[in-house]
C-alpha cells in the first residue's frame, strides 16, 4: 500500500519538527510565559528558520496568552502551531486555471538547481489530475540538460513540449508555445525560463522580452509567475524572492525539497515576510510528491505536535 500524502508530509517535515520542538524544549512551566521565556521562544523560532518577522509575531501572540494551569512544553508547542497556522492560512492557495481565452500561461522561474524543471513536470501532473490539458515550453534554452529533462518528463506524462535550438531565443520558444497551445486548445501552457542570477540585467531583459511576446498574443499573459524555491537553502531562499520579485514580478511560490532539510521553517518565514501565495510544497522525488498544502496540518508538523 502506497504512503498517503499526509504520511509523506510527516516524513518530509520530520527533521524540521524535531528541530523546532528541540529548540522549544524547556520553555513553559507557568500560566503565563515570562519575558525571559518569551525571549527564549523568539530565539528558538529564529534558530528554526522561521525568520525574525514570524518569530516576533508568534512571541507577541504568546505574550498575551494565559495557559490553563501551568504551560508545559507541549502546550507551548500547540500554541506555536496555532500561530504558525494563522500565518500560513492566507497564503495556502493552489494554482487555478482561470484564463479565458485559453491557454492559462504559467511562467516558472528559479535558480538552477532548485528543482525547477522537475517541479514543472509535477505541476503539469497536478493540472492533469484536474482534467486540464497541458503543454510545456522549454524556454530555458541556455541549458541543453534542461531542454532534455523537460522532453523526458513530457514523454512520461504524455503531453506536448515546444522546444527551440540550444542557445536560441527564449522569447521565440514562448511565442511558438502560445501559438501551439492556442491552436491545440490546451488549457495550460507551462513555460520553463532561465535561472541565471549572475547577471540580473540580462535575466531581466530576457524576461521582459518574454512578457512582451506574451502580451502581444494575450494581454492577460502570463497569468502566473511562479518562483521555485529549494527549502535546503534556508534563509538564502528569501533573498531569491527579493531578487526575482524585482526582475520577474513573482506572483506565487512553490517550495521544494522540504524532505531533505531541517530548515522547513523557511516556509513560514516566506509567508510572514512576503505574503505571496504558496501554491504547493514538495516532499519527495515522485511525480505526485508536490501538492497544495493544508496550512493547519503543516503548522502542526513544523511545530512537532502532529
Amino acid at each position: 500500500m502506497s504512503e498517503s500524502w499526509s504520511d509523506r508530509l510527516f516524513g518530509g517535515l520530520r527533521k524540521t519538527g524535531e528541530k523546532l520542538s528541540g529548540n522549544l524544549a524547556g520553555i513553559g512551566g507557568q500560566a503565563r510565559l515570562s519575558d525571559n521565556q518569551l525571549d527564549e521562544l523568539e530565539d528558538a523560532l529564529i534558530m528554526s528558520d522561521l525568520g525574525p518577522r514570524a518569530a516576533m509575531r508568534i512571541r507577541d501572540a504568546l505574550a498575551q496568552r494565559s495557559f490553563a494551569g501551568n504551560a508545559d512544553e507541549h502546550a507551548v508547542q500547540e500554541a506555536v502551531a496555532e500561530e504558525i497556522a494563522d500565518i500560513l492560512r492566507p497564503v495556502a492557495k493552489p494554482l487555478e486555471v482561470t484564463a479565458f481565452p485559453r491557454p492559462h500561461v504559467v511562467l516558472v522561474i528559479g535558480v538552477n538547481g532548485s528543482g525547477k524543471t522537475t517541479t514543472i513536470a509535477k505541476l503539469a501532473h497536478l493540472f492533469q489530475e484536474d482534467d486540464y490539458s497541458v503543454m510545456l515550453a522549454a524556454g530555458d534554452t541556455f541549458r541543453a540538460a534542461a531542454i532534455g529533462q523537460l522532453k523526458v518528463w513530457a514523454e512520461r506524462l504524455g503531453i506536448p513540449v515546444i522546444t527551440g535550438p540550444e542557445g536560441g531565443d527564449p522569447a521565440s520558444v514562448v511565442f511558438d508555445g502560445v501559438k501551439a497551445a492556442t491552436d491545440k486548445g490546451s488549457d495550460v501552457l507551462i513555460v520553463d525560463t532561465a535561472g541565471r542570477l549572475q547577471n540580473k540585467r540580462e535575466l531581466m531583459d530576457e524576461l521582459t522580452k518574454i512578457r512582451k511576446v506574451l502580451g502581444r498574443l494575450n494581454p492577460e499573459a502570463p497569468h502566473d509567475v511562479v518562483l521555485v524555491l529549494d527549502a535546503t537553502n534556508g534563509q538564502n531562499a528569501l533573498q531569491q524572492i527579493d531578487v526575482f520579485k524585482e526582475v520577474a514580478g513573482v506572483s506565487g511560490l512553490v517550495m521544494t525539497k522540504l524532505d531533505g532539510t531541517a530548515r522547513g521553517g523557511v516556509l513560514v518565514a516566506a509567508a510572514a515576510q512576503y505574503g505571496l501565495p504558496i501554491h504547493a510544497i514538495g516532499v519527495g522525488e515522485k511525480i505526485d510528491d508536490l501538492r497544495p498544502f493544508d496550512p493547519d496540518l503543516v503548522a502542526r508538523v513544523i511545530a512537532g505536535v502532529a
